[in-house]
């Protein structure tokens, strides 16, 4: 039998769609304020809505970062495709991935730190999110290694972890802003061999 919905439990749907995507946006402005320790109560006191509400729709803080970060997917998606599509240099769409994810780690302050936190459990919703980072990152790097542009013994998580290590540096007090750029280099001196195995001698 079709379940029959009635025109209260559909405008209860409705009300539901509306505080969640009230809660999201007041959270968004929120922590680009506060970053991402500020406190979830002042978040529902801002939006209008009871605590409960929100725990409701997100029931930790993760659970709501990782929707925020969600709804900024399309231009990381974007940035992912144009390097697919564009590098025919392996290393150079490699390095591009990383400054990518770096930046996407900077869109609230403290945020690498629970991105980290993440790559160590399953029970928190952006595990899903790095895993899928990593396995991105793993894509790059497997054609750089392939193309003799990146050493044989790195590995994709270790470069994830590097690049949330220089967003989280990038917002540290004494950085500048040619901070981020300049880790970002370094990064890629570690990672990077220095010519294509087609061009090395024999």
């Amino acid at each position: 039998m079709a379940e029959v919905i009635t025109p209260a439990a559909r405008s209860s749907r409705a009300d539901a769609r509306r505080n969640r995507e009230l809660i999201l946006g007041t959270a968004d402005e929120y922590f680009a304020e506060h970053g991402v320790g500020g406190s979830l109560d002042a978040i529902a006191k801002r939006a209008g809505v009871g605590p409960g509400t929100l725990y409701r729709h997100f029931p930790t803080r993760d659970a709501l970062l990782a929707a925020l970060l969600s709804d900024r997917d399309d231009e990381l998606v974007a940035r992912r495709e144009r390097l697919r599509v564009e590098s025919a240099d392996t290393a150079a769409a490699l390095d591009g991935w990383l400054r990518a994810v770096v930046d996407w780690a900077a869109a609230f302050e403290g945020l690498p730190e629970p991105l980290r936190a993440a790559t160590t459990t399953s029970a928190s919703p952006l595990a899903t999110t790095c895993e899928g980072f990593v396995t991105t990152t793993a894509e790059f790097l497997t054609a750089a290694q392939r193309d003799g542009l990146a050493r044989s013994d790195v590995r994709a998580r270790d470069l994830f972890l590097a690049a949330l290590a220089t967003s989280w540096v990038g917002g540290a007090a004494l950085a500048d802003d040619a901070t981020t750029t300049a880790l970002s280099s370094l990064v890629r001196a570690g990672w990077a061999t220095s010519a294509p195995l087609a061009s090395r001698a024999d």
